[in-house]
């Protein structure tokens, strides 16, 4: 992956993350990641793994490949402020992000079935 695509997606992680309110130490856990790498893939100093990003992508809400999109904050498909809770256990991140995917899944094969993919 090139540096500036590491710049791009570690933008967007940091956006999704603030709006969602999450902070690093628990978006770091839900993906299975330390806060120190996950730090390092929001300044854009590291590759993510692309399991993490999917990961990422779960707890968000958003497909994997708008990540690597740059203008993420002008994209309406997301489900980022669905779950605006404070004070999150672990497992909870990992539920909403279950939650989220069975959601972005739905909507896919709804737009599938529309014909709109």
């Amino acid at each position: 992956m090139r540096m500036d695509q590491n710049v791009i997606i570690g933008k967007n992680l940091k956006y999704l993350r603030e709006i969602s309110q999450f902070n690093q130490e628990h978006t770091a856990d839900a993906i299975g990641v330390t806060r120190t790498a996950y730090a390092n893939y929001e300044l854009g100093i590291r590759e993510m793994p692309y399991q993490a990003l999917e990961k990422a992508a779960d707890l968000f809400g958003c497909e994997a490949y708008m990540l690597f999109e740059d203008g993420i904050e002008n994209r309406d498909e997301m489900l980022v402020g669905a779950f605006r809770l404070g004070n999150l256990t672990p497992e909870d991140m990992k539920q909403v992000m279950r939650f989220k995917n069975i959601v972005k899944t739905y909507l896919k094969l709804k737009r599938i079935a529309n014909g709109k993919i």
